[in-house]
C-alpha cells in the first residue's frame, strides 16, 4: 500500500507551541536575530486506503477550526532554516500510536502503521553556529534524532530476525586482566570482584561458559539499583569523631546485640536502615504493620469508616526515584518515575489515588553558557521533568496532592526526582500465597521493546561526559493509558483474588520481575509480546519497557483471569511456569539461553567491605538576614522560599474526587499546603477516613551534617502530618536516600552512615518506624557530588473533618508559636518534640486551630507571609522575634492561628494578631506591604514556570438567560440508566459513576476494546445496543489517546462518528428525549462532534467552534469560580442565573473559541450555560480566574434545547470536606438535575 503524508500547522491565533519555542530559544540561546518559529507536525501512514486517509485528514490528523494542512512541505524562504526531528527507533511515540488507534477505531479494521515527526521553520538571521546550537537544544540525542525531509517508500521495516545469543567461549579461562577488559567491553556495572565470583561459579559449579544473556542478566540482578549492593557492603572499622553521633552508634550496636545474639550478621547500611523498624516492632509499637513475602510497597492495616461501618483496609505507600533517567531525558525519566512508583503498590493490589513529587535541581535561572558541557541546562531538565511527571499523572488519573522542588547547586551533578504515592484496598481483596509448581505466570499490559535496556545498571553508575553520550537505550517511555488499564483490573476483586503473587516490571525487566516470583521458573521468551521484531533473547530478558505486570495464578485460573483482563482492554500472555527445582531457566528460539541456580542469583555477587569515618560536623544557621523590608523581600524571593505555583498547577490535584486539601488554599489560592490529605478511595458509600503524607529534608543542613539533616528530615515530615490533622502516634515513614558515589573512601561512606544513624535515632525516640525506602548511591558527575540526601516521607490517617490548612482564616485572631527545645549540639530534645506534637494534636482535636504552619526552610517570616497570601489577611507582630528564628527553620515548631475560644498554656507564645490590612506590621511598627512582598515572591520563578499570560482586557458581558420553560421527557423513568464509555485514556469514570449513583441513577461503565479489529467491531455493536437501553450518555474526562494526535477528544469522536453509534445517539436524543453530558475531555468530544452547540453529529468546518490549547501553553489545575449564565438546560434546573460555584478544573485544552456571530446566537438562545468569573462575580479574561482565555469567559455550552451540556470544570469532583481549604459552593446539582429530569 502507499505511504500517505500530511503536514499540520496551527493557525496563527493558536500557535502556542511555536510561540513557546521562540521565547525559549531567544531566552536560553540569546538569539537576537531569530524572528519567528513555525512548527509543523508531520504524519506518514501506511496500511489504509486514500479514502480513509482523506477522512482522517480533517478528523484525526487535524481540526479544521484551528489547523492548516499541507500535502507537501511548504518551501522555506530566503531567511528561513528548516529541520525535522523524530523519536529514535524503538522509543514509544504516543502521538503516532494514538493516530493509529484512532484510525482503527474509525474504520474498525486493522491498525495501520503511523510515523510522526516535527518540522521546524526558523525565520531570521541565524549563523551556522547558532543553527547548530538550536538543533542541539531541541534534539535530545538520548531519545530523538534529526529526521529526513524525504518521503518514505514504506514504513514496514524489515528486521533482521536473530535466532541465537552468543555463548562466551573462553570466559572461564580469562585472567584478571582479561576479566577487567571484559567488563569494559560489555559496559557492565559489576566490579572485578563480582566478575571473578561469576567466573568461579560457571567454571566450578556449572562447568561451562555462560551466554551473554546470563552475564547481562546477572549484571542486572546484582546492580545497586536492584539489590542495593552499596547498602549491603560489610562495614568493618568505624571512626566517629563526634561523641553524640558515637552515642547513637552505640545504641545501634546494643540493639543489634539484642536481635542478632549468636548470629553472624554483618554491619551494613541496609541493617542500619531497617533495624529501627525491627526494634519498634519487637517493642510492640508496630501493631498495624502488614507483613508478607511479597515486597511491593509499605503496607499497614487501617480501619476505614464507610457509611458509619468500620471496614478492614490496607494502606500502601511507596517512594521511587528516577534520577539518572530524568537527568538524561527529563520528560520520559520523570514520567516513568511516577509510573514505576504507581506500579509498586498497584502490584500489591491497591488502588493508587494520590501522589507527591519532591525534586532536587540546581539553579534553573542559570544561563545556557554556564551549563556544564555534556549536561542539559537545568531549566530544560526542570521544565521537561515537570511536564513528564504531570503528563503521566494527569493521564492515568492520579491526584498529585503536593509538589516541591528543592534548589541546591549540588544537584547539577545529577537531578533528584522522587515520586511518592499512596494507595489503598479492602483487605479482603488481597490474597498472598506462595507459588507452587505448575502455577502459571501471566504477563499483563505493555509490549517489550529496546527502551530501558540497561536502565538498572545505568542508574547504578556514576557518570562522566563520555558515559552520558551512550545512555539512549536506558531511557524508558511511559504509556499512561496502558497503566490505567492495569489500575482498573487491579481494582476488580474478581481478578485480585485469583492472584497468588505479583511483581511489577521495573529495573531488570523479565529477568527480575518474573525471576523474583518463585525460586524455580521456566520462562518462555518467545511468548513475550514485542513492540516490533528484531529483539534478541538478551533484550527480551532485560528490557525495562514500562506498564507491564507479572502475576502468578493457579493453572486452572488462567482462562478466567485472562478473560477479566480482556474486559479491561488489556493484553495478557502466559509466559512462564513455576517449577520444583530452584533454578531460573529461559528458553528462546528452541534453545535454553539461561539456566542458573537460585542460590547463586541470590548471593548478590562477591562480598564487599569498607571502613567508615564520620567527621565532626559544625551546624550553623543557613539564612543570615535582618528584620528589614529589603531582607524580607530577599527572603521571599529566595529559590527555596519563593512561589512555585507555576510548577505546581500543571499537576491534576483533584482527580478521584477525594482531595481534602488543594495544593494552594484561600480564596486567592496563594497559600501553599505543606502536606497532602485525601480520602480513602471507596467505590460505594461515603467515608471521612483520609490519608496524610508529609515530607522533610533540608540540603543545606544535611551538607553540614548528614546526621542532623536526616534526624530533622524525619521530624519535619512528621510535623507536617501532625499540622494537617494526623497523629505522630499512628504514623509510619519511608526514606529516600541519595548520596555521592562512595569511591572506597571512608569519609564519603561516612555520609550515608551518619544520615542513617540520625534517622535511626529519630525513629526510636519518636516511636515511628521507617517501614520502607529506596536508596540511590550514584549522585556523582566527574568531580561534582549531590548534597547528602535523606528525604523522609511520613504517612498517617485522619478524619477529613479534622484536617487543617495553612491560610489565615480571619482578622483579629491570636497567632502563637510553639517550639521544641534544642541542645548545645543543635539537636532536638525529643521529649520536647513529642510534647509539642501532643499539644498541637490536642488543640486540633478540640477544633481550636484555625490555621497552622510548621516551621521549615524559611522560618517564621516564610510562614507568616505564606499564611497571609491565601486570603489576603495581614499580620501584626506583638512580640519581637529574633532574626535567627524569623528567617531559619526550627523543625518540630509551629505557627498557629488560634480560635478565639482557645485556652493556651504550656509552650505556646503569642507573637501577634491577624489583621484586616494586607500588610505585615513589624514589632518596631515598620509596615511591609504584603502586595509588594507577594510580587517579589511570585516573580522569581516566573521566567521558568509562568503563571501569567497575555490576555484581552476588554469587558465581558455577564450573560443572563433565566429559563421560563424546559424540554421534558415524554416518558418518565424511576431509575434512569447512565452509559459511561471508557476509552484508552479516560480517567474520570469512577468519579462520574459515583456522582450519578448518589443522585439516584444506575450507572454502567463500558470499556471500549480495540486490541483487534474484531474486538473493535464487538464494542461498536455492544455500545450501540446499550445506548438503546439507556436514558443518558455521559462522556467523562480524561486524556483519550493521551490527547493525541496534537488535540483532544479525537479517540472519542472517531468512535461516535461510526454510523451505528451515530444513529443510536441521534435516536436517543431526537426520539427518546435522552440527555448527554460531557465534562472536560467529554466536552472536547461533544464540541468536535457538533453535539454542542448544534444538537447533532456534524462535520467540522473552518469556522466551527472548538476547544484548543490554553494560552499559557500548559496544563492548568486549580479551583475556579463559574457563574450560571443560563438555566435553560435540564442539567441546570436546580440552579438560578447568577449562582456562583467553586469548581475544579484540570486541562490543557479548555480554551473555547467561536466566531462572534455564533456567540451572539448562543447567548440569545440561552446556550451559554456558565462563565468563568473573578472573586467579585464578573466574567473576565484574567488567567487567574479564566484559566484558558476562553472567549467571553465561556466555560460551558448546551445544545439548542439544553439537553446536551458540555463544560470544562469537573462538577463531579465534589463531596463532604473535599477541597475544603478553598471556600465556595462546590455543588452545581448537575447529576441530581439529570436524574430528576426523568423522575419528577
Amino acid at each position: 500500500m502507499s505511504v500517505f503524508r500530511i503536514y499540520v500547522e496551527k493557525k496563527k491565533p493558536f500557535t502556542v507551541e511555536a510561540h513557546g519555542i521562540l521565547n525559549d530559544l531567544k531566552t536560553s540561546l540569546h538569539l537576537t536575530g531569530l524572528k519567528n518559529v513555525r512548527v509543523l507536525n508531520r504524519y506518514d501512514v501506511e496500511g489504509i486506503t486514500e479514502e480513509v486517509f482523506q477522512l482522517a485528514a480533517t478528523t484525526i490528523f487535524s481540526e479544521p477550526a484551528v489547523d492548516v494542512t499541507y500535502s507537501e512541505l511548504p518551501e522555506a524562504g530566503k531567511s528561513q532554516r528548516i529541520f525535522a526531528k523524530e523519536y529514535l527507533p524503538g522509543q514509544f511515540d504516543q502521538r503516532a500510536d494514538s493516530c493509529a488507534q484512532c484510525i482503527q477505531i474509525s474504520t474498525q479494521g486493522e491498525r495501520p502503521i503511523v510515523k510522526s515527526a516535527q518540522v521546524f521553520f526558523f525565520d531570521g538571521e541565524l549563523t551556522e553556529e547558532e543553527f547548530t546550537a538550536v538543533k542541539r537544544y531541541l534534539i535530545n540525542p538520548v531519545e530523538s534524532r534529526e529526521a529526513t525531509l524525504d518521503c518514505y517508500e514504506t514504513l514496514d521495516i524489515k528486521y533482521n530476525l536473530p535466532t541465537t545469543v552468543a555463548v562466551l567461549d573462553g570466559f572461564t579461562e580469562l585472567n584478571e586482566q582479561g576479566l577487567a577488559a571484559f567488563i569494559q567491553k560489555n559496559g557492565l556495572a559489576m566490579d572485578l570482584d563480582d566478575i571473578i565470583f561469576c567466573q568461579d561459579y560457571f567454571k566450578n559449579t556449572e562447568r561451562r561458559d555462560p551466554t551473554i544473556t546470563e552475564i547481562k542478566m546477572i549484571d542486572t540482578y546484582w546492580s545497586d539499583h536492584c539489590r542495593h549492593t552499596t547498602f549491603s557492603t560489610i562495614i568493618q572499622n568505624v571512626d566517629i569523631q563526634a561523641d553524640y553521633i558515637k552515642d547513637t552508634y552505640q545504641e545501634y550496636l546494643l540493639t543489634r546485640d539484642d536481635f542478632y545474639k549468636g548470629k553472624d550478621k554483618p554491619i551494613t547500611l541496609m541493617d542500619l536502615a531497617v533495624i529501627g523498624a525491627k526494634k519498634l516492632k519487637k517493642d510492640g509499637l508496630l501493631p498495624d504493620l502488614d507483613e508478607s513475602e511479597e515486597i511491593n510497597a509499605c503496607s499497614v492495616k487501617i480501619k476505614v469508616d464507610i457509611d458509619g461501618k468500620q471496614e478492614d483496609w490496607l494502606l500502601m505507600f511507596k517512594n521511587e526515584t528516577h534520577n539518572h533517567p530524568t537527568e538524561i531525558e527529563p520528560f520520559g525519566g520523570a514520567a516513568t518515575c511516577l509510573g514505576g512508583a504507581i506500579r509498586d503498590p498497584l502490584s500489591g493490589r491497591s488502588y493508587v489515588y494520590q501522589a507527591m513529587r519532591v525534586t532536587g535541581c540546581a539553579d534553573p535561572l542559570v544561563s545556557l553558557e554556564d551549563t556544564i558541557p555534556g549536561k542539559l541546562p537545568q531549566r530544560k531538565i526542570s521544565v521537561g521533568a515537570a511536564n513528564g511527571y504531570s503528563s503521566y499523572g494527569n493521564q492515568i488519573g492520579l491526584a498529585t496532592g503536593h509538589v516541591t522542588e528543592i534548589y541546591h547547586k549540588g544537584y547539577v551533578a545529577k537531578r533528584l526526582e522522587i515520586g511518592a504515592v499512596v494507595g489503598a484496598a479492602p483487605a479482603e481483596n488481597v490474597i498472598r500465597e506462595v507459588p507452587e509448581p505448575t502455577d502459571a505466570v501471566i504477563l499483563l499490559g505493555g509490549k517489550t521493546g529496546r527502551d530501558g535496556c540497561g536502565g538498572a545498571t545505568g542508574s547504578s553508575k556514576s557518570h562522566t561526559l563520555e558515559s552520558l553520550e551512550s545512555c539512549g537505550a536506558e531511557v524508558q517511555k511511559g504509556n499512561a493509558p496502558e497503566e490505567r488499564k492495569l489500575q482498573r483490573l487491579f481494582r476488580n476483586p474478581k481478578a485480585t483474588r485469583l492472584i497468588r503473587r505479583c511483581n511489577d516490571f521495573g529495573a531488570g525487566g523479565v529477568s527480575v520481575a518474573i525471576g523474583e516470583l518463585a525460586d524455580g521458573l521456566t520462562i518462555n521468551l518467545d511468548a513475550i509480546p514485542k513492540k516490533y521484531d528484531g529483539l534478541d533473547g538478551t533484550e527480551l530478558a532485560i528490557s525495562e519497557s514500562q506498564e507491564r505486570m507479572a502475576v502468578v495464578v493457579r493453572k486452572k485460573d488462567v482462562a478466567a483471569f485472562q478473560a477479566l483482563a480482556l474486559e479491561e482492554n488489556l493484553e495478557s500472555t502466559l509466559v512462564a511456569e513455576v517449577t520444583e527445582e530452584p533454578r531460573l531457566r529461559m528458553n528462546w528460539c528452541g534453545t535454553e539461553i539461561v539456566n542458573l541456580s537460585r542460590e547463586f542469583l541470590n548471593s548478590n555477587g562477591a562480598k564487599k567491605y569498607t571502613d567508615i569515618k564520620v567527621e565532626k560536623p559544625v551546624v550553623t544557621p543557613i539564612n543570615h538576614r535582618q528584620n528589614t523590608k529589603q531582607d524580607w523581600e530577599r527572603h521571599l524571593s529566595e529559590l527555596n522560599v519563593c512561589s512555585q505555583k507555576g510548577l505546581v498547577e500543571r499537576f491534576d490535584s483533584t482527580i478521584g474526587a477525594g482531595t481534602v486539601m488543594m495544593p494552594f488554599g484561600g480564596a486567592y489560592q496563594m497559600t501553599p499546603t505543606q502536606a497532602m490529605v485525601a480520602k480513602i478511595p471507596v467505590l460505594k458509600g461515603e467515608t471521612s477516613t483520609s490519608s496524610v503524607m508529609g515530607w522533610g529534608f533540608n540540603p543545606y543542613i544535611s551538607e553540614q551534617s548528614p546526621y542532623h539533616g536526616a534526624m530533622l528530615a524525619v521530624i519535619e515530615s512528621v510535623a507536617k502530618v501532625v499540622a494537617a490533622g494526623g497523629s505522630y502516634k499512628k504514623c509510619w515513614a519511608s526514606f529516600q536516600e541519595y548520596f555521592e558515589r562512595t569511591q572506597n573512601n571512608p569519609v564519603r561512606w561516612g555520609k550515608p552512615f551518619a544520615a542513617l544513624l540520625g534517622a535511626y535515632k529519630a525513629q526510636t525516640e519518636l516511636g515511628i518506624a521507617a517501614i520502607g525506602g529506596k536508596d540511590s548511591m550514584s549522585g556523582t558527575f566527574e568531580n561534582i557530588d549531590v548534597p547528602p540526601t535523606l528525604v523522609s516521607f511520613a504517612v498517617s490517617v485522619t478524619d477529613s473533618t479534622k484536617a487543617v490548612s495553612q491560610e489565615f482564616k480571619q482578622s483579629g485572631n491570636r497567632v502563637a508559636v510553639i517550639l521544641p527545645r534544642y541542645d548545645e549540639n543543635n539537636l532536638p530534645c525529643f521529649d520536647s518534640v513529642k510534647s509539642v506534637f501532643n499539644q498541637i494534636e490536642s488543640l486540633i482535636s478540640q477544633e481550636m486551630v484555625k490555621s497552622i504552619w510548621t516551621l521549615s526552610f524559611g522560618g517564621v517570616a516564610e510562614g507568616i507571609a505564606k499564611m497571609a497570601f491565601g486570603n489576603r489577611i495581614g499580620f501584626r507582630f506583638a512580640e519581637n522575634v529574633s532574626n535567627e528564628l524569623l528567617f531559619n527553620a526550627v523543625y518540630g515548631g509551629f505557627i498557629v492561628e488560634l480560635d478565639e475560644r482557645a485556652d493556651i498554656s504550656g509552650d505556646f507564645k503569642v507573637i501577634g494578631y491577624t489583621a484586616d490590612e494586607y500588610t505585615i506590621t513589624l514589632f518596631d511598627k515598620t509596615v511591609l506591604s504584603l502586595s509588594e512582598l507577594q510580587e517579589k515572591y511570585e516573580a522569581k520563578l516566573e521566567p521558568v514556570f509562568p503563571t501569567l499570560a497575555a490576555h484581552p482586557d476588554n469587558k465581558i458581558t455577564a450573560y443572563a438567560y433565566p429559563a421560563t420553560q424546559r424540554k421534558m421527557p415524554a416518558v418518565k423513568t424511576a431509575k434512569p440508566r447512565v452509559l459511561i464509555p471508557v476509552f484508552p485514556g479516560t480517567n474520570c469514570e469512577y468519579d462520574t459513576a459515583k456522582a450519578f449513583e448518589k443522585a439516584g441513577a444506575e450507572a454502567e461503565i463500558f470499556v471500549i476494546k480495540n486490541l483487534s479489529s474484531s474486538l473493535m467491531e464487538q464494542s461498536v455493536n455492544a455500545f450501540a445496543q446499550k445506548v438503546t437501553d439507556s436514558q443518558i450518555i455521559m462522556i467523562p474526562g480524561g486524556f483519550s489517546g493521551g490527547d493525541e494526535p496534537d488535540g483532544s477528544g479525537k479517540f472519542i469522536t472517531a468512535f461516535f462518528r461510526n454510523p451505528k453509534i451515530k444513529d443510536a445517539v441521534h435516536e436517543l436524543l431526537k426520539n427518546r428525549d435522552g440527555l448527554m453530558l460531557g465534562i472536560c475531555n467529554g466536552f472536547q468530544a461533544l464540541i468536535k462532534l457538533g453535539l454542542v452547540p448544534f444538537g447533532e453529529i456534524v462535520e467540522m468546518k473552518d469556522n466551527s467552534p472548538t476547544l484548543t490549547f490554553n494560552t499559557i501553553g500548559r496544563h492548568q489545575s486549580m479551583m475556579v469560580n463559574t457563574r450560571i449564565a443560563s438555566n435553560k438546560s435540564p442539567w441546570l434546573m436546580n440552579t438560578q442565573v447568577g449562582d456562583i460555584h467553586n469548581v475544579a478544573i484540570s486541562h490543557g485544552e479548555g480554551r473555547f473559541i467561536a466566531d462572534s456571530k455564533l456567540v451572539k446566537q448562543l447567548a440569545e438562545n440561552g446556550q451559554i450555560a456558565t462563565q468563568y468569573v473573578d472573586l467579585l462575580g464578573n466574567p473576565t479574561y484574567d488567567i487567574r480566574f479564566n484559566p484558558n482565555a476562553s472567549i467571553d469567559a465561556i466555560e460551558g455550552i448546551t445544545s439548542p434545547d439544553g439537553r446536551i451540556l458540555g463544560k470544562m470544570a469537573h462538577s463531579e469532583r465534589i463531596g463532604t470536606n473535599i477541597t475544603k481549604n478553598v471556600p465556595g459552593n462546590k455543588d452545581q446539582h448537575i447529576f441530581r438535575s439529570g436524574v430528576e429530569y426523568f423522575t419528577k
